[in-house]
């Protein structure tokens, strides 16, 4: 086959596989509320359908791109489509939340190593000027993904059910393994790389257990020898993983990165970026299906100003990068999306949808800001053959960010709205007359999202409607004060920003031609 048909064979298998991988990504978010209704599951399960798989996708991004440089990049990349399509299958025919995300957890290990290595593939079998063109397609395909993920996860959801949204990846997961074993050409180059298990294992363990206590944390007391125990175990894991950096010769992480002030700024920000906006996209999801009532495709339609203005504004951003010092740009945009999210923060118990839109449009506005020029940045501060590094960690941040802002901002939202929420009942008689009959079942039902289930079984319509009312009052409440945290991790990300993404600390770029040197291997996302 000749080389020009099989290296655009290359692109076609690449970006058909990111583009399921990151609709797999955003359409869970609109499809939540019915997870929760047909598995009868927790908040607590609802937030590791999100967690299991960031956890996993932070875990395993370095050593999958060790793996595609050891092993060969195109047979890696195949085996990490083949893991993400079966876990999908597992992802559908799920018949309790445990089942469901363990089977995300799988997912999530199969898309690591498909960030890990599609880049790679694709700076491979591309030079020059072409290769440039390629990855303008890919960044394309990226953001169409994003943009339009709630939109298709609506879609699939209203329409089909929600094991459609993982149930349509195999056949495509299919065709996509099909192409890259036959039409991608192997990329491997000679190293001695070795894959770093005491790094791997420990970090991830770290990552697991801090996630696991912040999620039980409520439930079972944070004074609980159970929770204290997560926590000290997690700091000396990640202890361990620092002196294990710090002393291998090949390390998954180089410590010696952080040196520069720059790389310590672009990482901030991918963790206030991700544990501000990205982590209470699950609860401005609750808010606005299970408090308002809207059903998943409604839903996703009214996303469409955040998700589509980050669409737009981005490769404008990009252009301006060139221009516009990073610091500037970058700073710049997470203080949009502190402010959006500060115009979020003034819901009502009768407030409508249209109270989120100025925050979604200036939010969005600053996603789309953040985004490609923080996906330059990461690389653009470290010498170019350290760039395949440096790119996957601060995607690795993105994924921290993302499960450890769902989990912090969980344990709030579970315990001030099943506080608030008894405490408005209690304030009248009707109220306190739900409380004598609820038990320990209504407080459940409110920290599981389940109340308007639980009032539709009041036969006194007095009663049904003050449960429903002292919910949305607290839900309100609550989601102000979930709100407030993203504008203050938003806000310091910006800070950090400003003080630390210096230009003197950036390097010069190769070549495009130039193939010798290290590849990007994974993309911000």
């Amino acid at each position: 086959m000749p080389a020009l048909e099989r290296k655009w064979w290359t692109l076609i298998a690449v970006c058909t596989a990111t583009f399921m991988l990151l609709l797999d990504i955003t359409v869970v978010n609109v499809a939540l509320p019915d997870i929760q209704r047909s598995l009868h599951s927790s908040f607590s399960d609802l937030q590791w359908v999100i967690d299991a798989y960031s956890l996993t996708l932070a875990a395993f991004l370095l050593t999958a791109g060790v793996a595609g440089d050891m092993f060969g990049r195109r047979i890696v990349f195949a085996v990490g489509l083949g893991l993400f399509s079966v876990s999908s299958l597992v992802c559908g025919i799920s018949s309790t939340a445990l089942i469901l995300n363990l089977a995300r957890g799988a997912q999530g290990v199969g898309g690591a190593v498909m960030f890990a290595t599609s880049l790679a593939l694709i700076a491979s079998a591309f030079q020059g000027r072409e290769r440039g063109t390629a990855f303008g397609i890919y960044g394309a395909v990226i953001g169409g993904a994003v943009a339009v993920g709630p939109l298709i996860g609506g879609a699939l959801t209203s329409g089909l059910g929600w094991r459609w949204i993982f149930f349509v990846n195999v056949p495509v997961g299919v065709v996509a393994i099909a192409l890259t074993l036959t039409r991608v050409q192997e990329s491997k180059e000679a190293n001695d790389r070795r894959i770093d298990w005491i790094g791997f294992v420990s970090f991830s363990a770290a990552l697991f257990m801090l996630v696991f206590a912040l999620v039980r944390g409520n439930s079972n007391g944070w004074g609980s020898s159970m929770i204290l125990g997560l926590l000290i175990g997690s700091a000396v894991l990640l202890g361990v993983f620092v002196i294990a950096e710090w002393r291998q010769s090949d390390p998954m992480l180089d410590l010696n990165l952080f040196r520069r002030p720059a790389v310590i700024g672009s990482s901030i920000v991918a963790v206030a970026l991700s544990a501000s906006i990205f982590a209470l996209f699950l609860y401005i999801t609750l808010y606005v299906q299970d408090d308002l009532g809207y059903g998943p495709f409604a839903a996703g339609v009214r996303f469409l100003p955040i998700t589509m203005l980050s669409f737009i504004v981005a490769p404008f951003a990009g252009k301006l990068s060139v221009r516009i010092k990073s610091r500037y740009l970058l700073g710049s945009g997470l203080l949009m999306v502190a402010i959006g999210l500060f115009l979020m923060s003034h819901v009502h118990a009768a407030s409508g949808w249209t109270v989120l839109l100025p925050g979604f449009v200036v939010t969005g506005i600053g996603i789309g800001t953040v985004n490609p020029v923080l996906a330059s940045a990461a690389i653009s501060v470290v010498p170019p053959q350290r760039s395949g590094m440096a790119s996957g960690a601060n995607n690795t941040f993105r994924q921290v960010g993302i499960a450890t802002g769902i989990a912090g901002l969980g344990a709030v939202f579970q315990s001030q709205i099943q506080h608030k929420t008894l405490a408005g009942l209690g304030a009248s008689p009707v109220g306190r007359e739900v409380l004598a009959h609820g038990g320990a079942a209504l407080k459940g039902a409110i920290t599981g999202g389940a109340v308007r289930q639980v009032s539709a079984a009041i036969p006194s319509i007095p009663a049904r409607n003050a449960l429903l009312h002292a919910y949305q009052v607290a839900f309100a409440s609550t989601f102000n004060h979930l709100m407030v945290i993203g504008v203050v991790v938003a806000a310091l990300g910006s800070i950090g920003a400003f003080a630390l993404v210096r230009e003197r600390d950036f390097v010069p770029s190769y070549s495009p031609s130039d193939t010798t040197q290290e590849k990007p291997s994974v993309v911000a996302l």
